[in-house]
């Protein structure tokens, strides 16, 4: 099931994605996606009718598809060539770190680049969704808490990440820097998780390409080791890190500027596309 909100902003709806594109209401069977809804393993859409919910009408915005994020957690470094693009050494751990919830918008929103950004970045990535309370899981039962996933693109203030006194939540949590979705897609309907690509242009210019084969610490092995420092909640997001070809990688490094236009996917996931403004001072 490809799960979606859609709406204007602070109106959305919940609905879903049918086998032949469309967008179907969910608005008078359920009241939002989100961790309450989750958490029941989405007892409320079993036996639905699928054909029998109204079709949006097309062009509507797409928001974020899970409402009300509680924790937005982030993996740092984990493909071995991105860490390698970075001068890092790959972790023997995984790099976790958070980024503000507030930086959450819809896949297509339009990106603001802080006032005196001058190294705003981007990276796509695999995102999971919680659906489950995990608390201290087991790496076999990992994935009973997962309720789907979804693409993110995880933009970063290279400047504030890591020459600001060494705290990269400063360079993450910038708003409108954590577009999210457009569908939050169940495991069932996800492919393999150890074989989605990844890919990301900007300017229509290829800058990453990668496959989840390459994720140094899987998606079972995230939610089971995270869970071991917090527990996640449904609703709860992890965005598992991002490959190669960021604009920080590059020699002469390269980042966004006013008017760009990042598109970005991932396999069976969906895809997203932002249009780069400057916040006025």
């Amino acid at each position: 099931m490809k799960l979606l909100r859609y709406g204007p902003k602070g109106q959305e709806k919940p609905g879903l994605l049918d086998g032949e594109g469309k967008i179907r209401s969910l608005a008078g069977s359920i009241a939002d996606i989100d961790g309450a809804l989750l958490a029941t393993g989405l007892d409320a859409l079993k036996g639905l009718d699928i054909a029998s919910l109204p079709v949006v009408e097309d062009g509507v915005r797409i928001a974020e598809p899970v409402a009300r994020v509680g924790k937005f957690i982030c993996i740092g470094l984990n493909y071995s060539d991105h860490a390698h693009e970075a001068g890092m050494p790959i972790p023997s751990e995984p790099i976790i770190f958070t980024k503000a919830t507030s930086a959450i918008i819809g896949p297509n929103d339009d990106v603001y680049l802080p006032p005196k950004s001058v190294k705003s970045d981007w990276e796509v990535e695999l995102g999971v969704v919680i659906g489950k309370e995990a608390r201290y899981v087991e790496l076999d039962n990992a994935l009973d808490h997962v309720a789907g996933l979804c693409v993110v693109n995880d933009l970063s203030e290279r400047e504030y990440q890591l020459e600001r006194g060494g705290q990269w939540d400063k360079g993450k949590g910038c708003d409108t820097f954590g577009p999210f979705g457009p569908y939050l897609v169940t495991l069932d309907e996800a492919g393999q998780l150890d074989n989605l690509g990844l890919w990301l242009e900007v300017n229509g210019k290829r800058m990453q390409t990668g496959n989840t084969a390459s994720l140094i610490f899987d998606v079972p092995y995230l939610v089971h080791y995270v869970s071991q420092f917090m527990s996640l909640q449904p609703g709860d997001v992890i965005s598992t890190g991002t490959p190669p070809g960021v604009g920080m990688g590059m020699k002469p490094p390269v980042f966004l500027n006013e008017g760009d236009v990042i598109t970005l996917g991932i396999d069976g996931l969906g895809e997203q596309r932002q249009q780069v403004h400057r916040t006025s001072l």
